[in-house]
């Protein structure tokens, strides 16, 4: 199995970095400066995202398939920071190998992104179905849909959308199979009984008017995780790293104690 890209820099503690579906590690240009002044950062390129391979990585179990391809890439003793899709590769990490991390941050993430038996602060599944559908047949306009959806609710949605398309195109279009691949995983994963399982300090992050991922959800996180933090922020919506950068590195730095 091939390994994925991973950029580091920076001295200090081990932190590792997660994006979301069809991004790439460009995405935390705002904040990678800063915090590689206190950690030693490793910026991961998902599976079939950015400069990671797509192949090999085909089977029932997107999220498991993805994770096992990450794992080798992660110090031991790691402080693992996953947004979105990436969030949820970080809680399966905790859950299948707790002996590599230290801590999780985890930001604008959800157990799952589609409605569930007694799961309803998600999209209904066949809103993500007919997402899918419309990637097959018009990537970059679906794309660009997908991108006001993860500003909506911000205080500065013109110039946060102008940034994330900046950072997300500098490398090309993605890879078609790879959002595919990181779209099974949203569609399947439900990682809402395991839950209880994660033993570690887990850190939530989230803005307040997340259209993707219901604020509701994050407050259910922080109930049912053993031992959480929750910080919202105000007037933000899907990316606060991006649209309250200022805000973000300081919630870093207390809840790490840099």
């Amino acid at each position: 199995m091939r390994k994925v890209y991973v950029e580091t820099l920076g001295e200090g503690p081990d932190l590792v970095l997660l994006h979301g579906w069809a991004m790439h590690s460009g995405i935390w240009k705002r904040v990678r400066s800063q915090l590689a002044q206190h950690f030693r950062l490793h910026l991961i390129d998902l599976p079939g995202h950015g400069a990671s391979p797509t192949p090999w990585i085909h089977g029932p179990d997107a999220l498991k398939n993805m994770t096992e391809m990450i794992v080798d890439s992660l110090p031991e003793n790691s402080i693992v920071c996953g947004w979105s899709l990436g969030g949820q590769i970080a809680m399966k990490l905790s859950l299948d190998m707790p002996e590599r991390i230290n801590k999780l941050i985890l930001i604008s993430t959800t157990p799952s992104f589609i409605q569930r038996k007694e799961w309803v602060w998600a999209m209904e599944k066949a809103t993500l179905e007919s997402f899918i559908g419309n990637l097959n047949q018009d990537c970059a306009s679906t794309l660009n849909r997908f991108f006001t959806l993860q500003i909506k609710g911000d205080i500065n949605t013109i110039s946060l959308l102008r940034k994330l398309r900046k950072y997300i195109y500098k490398e090309g279009m993605p890879d078609q199979d790879g959002l595919q691949i990181g779209m099974k995983a949203l569609l399947t994963t439900d990682l809402c009984r395991s839950i209880k399982n994660i033993n570690h300090p887990v850190i939530l992050l989230h803005g307040k008017n997340d259209a993707i991922v219901p604020p509701d959800a994050a407050r259910w996180l922080h109930d049912n995780l053993q031992d959480s933090k929750l910080i919202m922020f105000p007037d933000c919506g899907h990316i606060p790293f991006l649209s309250h950068t200022d805000q973000f590195l300081s919630s870093i730095f207390k809840v790490t104690r840099i």
